[in-house]
């Protein structure tokens, strides 16, 4: 299980990173915790942790998941593409919202995969 738990691990790295990003934002446009707005380029870069949260909620478990149903190799490179796409949209919303959606594609359809791919080998266990 090297290969998901390698890939879980780097994608965390990026959500830490990610949530360093916000707090260096907030020490420079001066917004002091609990605010969550003020500044636009704070403002952006607070939603891509926050988004990034979101979609790791799914991809922890699913990734584990289809890995141990289908194929740890398979998790990687999936996950790999996760982690791409979620730079993708971090590059691309900071810079105007409107351009993230390949970044979000590239999110949200190795989730996808990792959900429908974990069902089916579940399945398969089952019967």
């Amino acid at each position: 299980m090297e290969y998901p738990t390698l890939i879980v691990l780097l994608a965390l790295l990026q959500y830490i990173w990610f949530s360093i990003r916000v707090g260096i934002a907030r020490e420079k446009y001066h917004i002091e915790a609990p605010a969550c707005a003020g500044e636009e380029v704070f403002e952006r870069l607070f939603r891509v942790q926050q988004n990034t949260l979101e979609q790791l909620i799914v991809f922890v478990p699913v990734c584990f998941a289809f890995a141990h149903f289908l194929s740890p190799l398979w998790a990687l490179i999936l996950g790999a593409v996760f982690i791409v796409g979620r730079f993708l949209y971090a590059s691309e919303y900071v810079k105007n919202p409107k351009s993230r959606s390949l970044g979000f594609a590239l999110t949200f359809l190795p989730n996808a995969a990792l959900l429908i791919g974990a069902l089916i080998g579940v399945f398969m266990g089952l019967v």
